[in-house]
C-alpha cells in the first residue's frame, strides 16, 4: 500500500503562532496571579449594544440565509466606501470594494490574485507572521526588507528596492505595523508607492488597525489629516490595494469581516479567486455593519482613546525596568527588547508564560534577526491587569537575577 502524502508546501509551516503560545501557559500555577494575555490582539472593549442588536436581527432573519454577492452585500460595499471616502477625503465607490470574511482572507486572495508559485512578495522584516505564511503555502517565495529599531521600525525605499528583481510581483506591508506598532508616515508610502507604481508592481497595505492612530499628524477618520495620500495617486487603481478589517474597531472577531479597497478591475479579478474560496461573505454580519458603521465612529474614536491611555500605562510600567526597552510602540503593540541576548526569544516567551503567567509572542516568529525581541500585544487587557505587570516583572527581576548567580 502506499503512503499518503500532505502538500510539502503545508507541512513545512509552523503550528499557528497564536495556538503555540497558549499552550506555553498550559501549565501555569498562578502562583504569581491570574495569567496575562499579551499574545492576541483582540479588543478588550465589549461590542456596541447597537451592532449586537443588528447581528441578532440579522442572523435571525430568512434574508441572511441565501446566498449573497461574491464582492458582498451592496449596502455594506456603498457604506464602507463612504467611510472609506471620509477618511482619505478621495473619491471611492462601491466598484473599488470587496468585503471578505476577515483580512487574512483578504490577503489570501488578494496575493493569488497577483502572483502565482515561483513568484516573489516582499515584505518587511519584522513581517506578519500570517502574511509569510500564506506566500508559502501557495509556492510564493519571500523576501525581507529589513526595518531596523534606529529609524523606528519604518521601511525604507532602499531596502525595499534591494529586493526587487523580475520574480517580484507585489510589496506587501502593514501600517499601523503588526508587530512593532509603527505608524508609517505619509511620506514613506508615498515614496514606496513611487517606487511600485516604477517597477510595475503592487503594493498591497493592510491598514487593521489604522481606527487607532494617535500620532498627531494622523487620523482615524475625525480630522482634517489623513494615514496617507495613496488613493489621491494618479493610476492608484493599477498599483495599490488595501486591506482592512472590521474585527478590531467593532471588536467583533469572531464573526470575521474584513475589506478589500481596489481599482475595480481588481476587485473583479479577486472575485474570480473569492468565487472558489467561499461564494460570499457572512450575511447577517455584513448587513449589521453596514447599518450602523456611519454612526459608529464616536464610539470607535473612544476606544480609540483608551487604548492610546493604555499605551500611557504601558509606558509608565515598563519606566523603571531599564532592561526590558520599548522599541517601538503603537495602538494595541509594544515591540520590547527583552535582557537577555543569550537567550532566544522562543526560550524568553515561554519561561515568561510557563513560569510566570506572562504570555507574549517571540520575535522569532516575525522574521529574521528578531530573537531579542517580544510582541506585546496590551491592547486586550485593561489598565488594571497592564499596572499589575509591574509586580510581575519585579518577580522576575529578582528570580532570574538568583538564578543567573
Amino acid at each position: 500500500m502506499k503512503k499518503t502524502r500532505f502538500n510539502p508546501a503545508v507541512t513545512q509551516l509552523g503550528v499557528p503562532a497564536i495556538a503555540q503560545a497558549a499552550s506555553w501557559a498550559n501549565n501555569y500555577d498562578e502562583r504569581y496571579g491570574p495569567l496575562m494575555d499579551f499574545s492576541q490582539a483582540v479588543p478588550d472593549f465589549p461590542t456596541h449594544e447597537y451592532i449586537l442588536a443588528e447581528l441578532a436581527s440579522q442572523a435571525g432573519s430568512m434574508n441572511s440565509t441565501g446566498y449573497g454577492d461574491i464582492t458582498g452585500e451592496t449596502l455594506l460595499r456603498e457604506t464602507y466606501a463612504t467611510h472609506v471616502a471620509g477618511i482619505y477625503k478621495e473619491h471611492i465607490t462601491s466598484r473599488n470594494i470587496h468585503i471578505t470574511s476577515g483580512c487574512n482572507q483578504a490577503f489570501v486572495a488578494a496575493l493569488i490574485t497577483l502572483a502565482g508559485s515561483g513568484d516573489t512578495v516582499v515584505v518587511s522584516n519584522p513581517c506578519y507572521f500570517n502574511h509569510e505564511s500564506t506566500a508559502q503555502m501557495l509556492g510564493i517565495k519571500v523576501r525581507y526588507a529589513d526595518c531596523i529599531a534606529e529609524n523606528n521600525f519604518q521601511p525604507t525605499v532602499e531596502a525595499l528596492e534591494a529586493c526587487l528583481d523580475n520574480t517580484v510581483r507585489a510589496v506587501a506591508l502593514v501600517s499601523p505595523n503588526n508587530p512593532t506598532g509603527a505608524v508609517y508616515s505619509p511620506q514613506t508610502l508615498q515614496k514606496i508607492f513611487a517606487l511600485c507604481q516604477q517597477q510595475g508592481i503592487w503594493l498591497i497595505l493592510d491598514e487593521t488597525y489604522r481606527d487607532f492612530i494617535k500620532d498627531e499628524s494622523q487620523t482615524s477618520g475625525n480630522s482634517a489629516s489623513k494615514p496617507h495620500n495613496l488613493f489621491g495617486m494618479t493610476d492608484w487603481q493599477n498599483t495599490f490595494i488595501q486591506l482592512y478589517s472590521f474585527s478590531k474597531s467593532l471588536s467583533i472577531p469572531g464573526h470575521r469581516l474584513g475589506a478589500i479597497t481596489a481599482g475595480s478591475q481588481a476587485v473583479e479579478m479577486i472575485a474570480r479567486v473569492m468565487d472558489n474560496i467561499q461564494i460570499c461573505p457572512p450575511r447577517a454580519a455584513q448587513l449589521a455593519v453596514a447599518n450602523q458603521l456611519l454612526s459608529m465612529q464616536d464610539w470607535i474614536t473612544a476606544n480609540a482613546a483608551t487604548l492610546t491611555e493604555r499605551s500611557r500605562i504601558f509606558r509608565k510600567v515598563l519606566s523603571p525596568f531599564s532592561d526590558w526597552q520599548i522599541r517601538s510602540m503603537g495602538a494595541y503593540f509594544a515591540y520590547v527588547e527583552h535582557p537577555y541576548p543569550e537567550r532566544t526569544s522562543l526560550d524568553i516567551a515561554k519561561l515568561l508564560a510557563q513560569d510566570y503567567g506572562i504570555r507574549t509572542l517571540p520575535g522569532r516568529f516575525f522574521g529574521q534577526g528578531q530573537e531579542n525581541y517580544l510582541r506585546v500585544a496590551f491592547a486586550n487587557a485593561n489598565s488594571d491587569t497592564i499596572e499589575q505587570l509591574a509586580d510581575r516583572l519585579a518577580v522576575i527581576k529578582k528570580r532570574e537575577s538568583q538564578t543567573a548567580c
